[in-house]
C-alpha cells in the first residue's frame, strides 16, 4: 500500500499514539499474506476503513483505532497451528484484542471491531456498522494482497522455470547432446 494515508492529517491524527507504540510498529517484522508485512495490512484495513466511516458519518476514531489493531498477534503465520484449540481464525482476534487493552483504553466498539473482524470465516457476527466495514475492509485487503503476491510469485516462478530450462538447454548444445537428455541429470 502506497503512503497516501500519511497525507489525511484527519486520519493520521487519530491513530499516531498508537504507531509510536513498540507493539504496534513491531508489526512491520511479521510477514503477513506471505507477500506484505503486518503493519502496511493494519494501516490499510484501517485507512479503507475509516474513509468509509467518514462517508457514511460512523464513528472514525473507533474503526481508524480498533481497524490498526485488529491483528495485533505476535507470531508469524506459519506457527498460526500452535496457537490455541480453536484454530487462527478464531484465536488470532481475541489475542488481538487482550493485546490491545494492555496498551489503550478501548470501547465495546471498538472491542467489537477487533473481536469479529474473521466474521465469514468464523460465527462471530458483527454487533456494529464499523464492525461490519472493517471485516468488509479485511477481506478487501487480503484478496487485494493476495492478488498481488500471487502474481509475483507466479512471475517469479515462471522467471525460474524459464532460467532452468535455458540453462538446460544451453548445456546441452554446449555438450552436444540431446536436450531430454540433460532435463534428467
Amino acid at each position: 500500500m502506497s503512503k497516501f494515508w500519511q497525507d489525511d492529517f484527519e486520519y493520521v491524527a487519530l491513530i499516531e499514539d498508537l504507531l509510536e507504540l513498540e507493539e504496534v510498529r513491531s508489526l512491520e517484522k511479521f510477514k503477513h499474506h506471505k507477500v506484505t508485512n503486518r503493519l502496511a495490512h493494519s494501516i490499510s484495513v484501517s485507512y479503507y476503513s475509516y474513509c468509509l466511516a467518514k462517508r457514511f458519518k460512523l464513528n472514525t476514531r473507533a474503526i481508524a483505532r480498533a481497524g490498526l489493531l485488529h491483528d495485533l498477534f505476535f507470531y508469524e503465520s506459519e506457527d498460526k497451528h500452535e496457537v490455541g484449540g480453536n484454530g487462527h481464525n478464531w484465536e488470532h482476534p481475541r489475542i488481538a484484542l487482550e493485546n490491545a487493552k494492555k496498551l489503550t483504553e478501548l470501547s465495546d466498539l471498538e472491542c467489537d471491531i477487533i473481536e469479529k473482524h474473521m466474521f465469514g470465516a468464523t460465527k462471530e457476527l458483527p454487533k456494529y456498522k464499523e464492525s461490519w466495514i472493517v471485516t468488509l475492509m479485511d477481506k478487501r485487503a487480503a484478496i487485494t494482497e493476495l492478488a498481488v503476491g500471487g502474481h509475483s510469485i507466479v512471475k517469479s516462478a515462471v522467471s525460474r522455470y524459464q532460467e532452468v530450462m535455458y540453462n538446460s538447454f544451453a548445456t546441452a548444445y554446449l555438450a552436444h547432446e540431446p536436450f531430454e537428455q540433460t532435463i534428467d541429470k
